[in-house]
Order: C-alpha cells, then sequence, then structure tokens
C-alpha cells in the first residue's frame, strides 16, 4: 500500500515522502496515529502541488541547515563530571548534557537528534558526537570530558 507521510517517521521516511508499506502497518498504525495517509490519485495530485509551493522554502531551510552544520562544526565543548582518582566517571556522559552545554553556546538541539560515537561515555577524555541538524545533514562535534 502506498501512503502518505504527513510526519517524519524514524527507520521509515521523512515528511511528505511517498513510501510504499504493508496494508496492516498502514491501516492498524500510520493512518490512525495521523503518521499517514492512503496515497490515492488524487491525495497524489494535491500532494505535488504542494511540494511545488513549498520547494523554495525547503531551499531556505535547507541553506539555513548547512550554515548551522558548519558552525556546529567549529565547536568545541567541555563537559564536566564527577570522577573516581582512576578517571572514571560516576555515571556517564549522555546526550542530555551534551543538548545542554550547546544551549549554553546559542544553539538549540534536540536531545534526539545527538548520536554519540560510542555506546557510554564512563571515562575522561575527547571524543565525537554527531548531530542530526536536518534531514540528511549532519555536524560532527568534539566534546572534552574533564574531572570536576
Amino acid at each position: 500500500m502506498e501512503i502518505i507521510l504527513l510526519q517524519d517517521v524514524t527507520n521509515l521516511g521523512h515528511k511528505d515522502d511517498v513510501v510504499k508499506v504493508k496494508h496492516g502497518y498502514a491501516r492498524n498504525f500510520l493512518i490512525p496515529q495521523g503518521f499517514a495517509s492512503q496515497a490515492t490519485p488524487s491525495a497524489k495530485k494535491m500532494h505535488a502541488e504542494n511540494l511545488r509551493q513549498r520547494s523554495h522554502k525547503e531551499l531556505k531551510k535547507r541553506e539555513d541547515a548547512l550554515e548551522m552544520a558548519q558552525k556546529l562544526g567549529k565547536i568545541e565543548l567541555r563537559i564536566g563530571a564527577k570522577t573516581s582518582t582512576t578517571g572514571k566517571i560516576f555515571g556517564s556522559v549522555n546526550t542530555i548534557q551534551i543538548a545542554e552545554a550547546l544551549i549554553e553556546k546559542g544553539f538549540e538541539i534536540d536531545r534526539k537528534n545527538i548520536t554519540l560515537g560510542e555506546d557510554s561515555i564512563k571515562e575522561i577524555g575527547s571524543y565525537k558526537a554527531t548531530i542530526k541538524v536536518y534531514k540528511d545533514i549532519k555536524a560532527e562535534i568534539g566534546f572534552e570530558v574533564y574531572s570536576e
């Protein structure tokens, strides 16, 4: 069954994508939850017209995202954590702490858009994180975890 996504769906597609899914997935989950609508011929025509009208707005968003990704690439963050005498962190550093550090630097990034390279950061040192700025635009930032 072909559907038109009304919002981003993880591991399926982005808003306004036309994708094929199984009938049960569409009828029992995506359509009732408001994530998608059925792609009938008339809905496809309306969708194409809406996309044509939104294309210039999309270009502006993409340019802004590229600019933000360049700015993020230049940032170095320092995140403090309580550690033992051997350098092990009590707990771990997670995406929430990175998002808070980015807010202090003036970047409003949702923690769900931040991916850490390692599973969990439990020692002091330098690490990398990937930030999804826009659909396929990502920025990589370096951050240092230090002992408070």
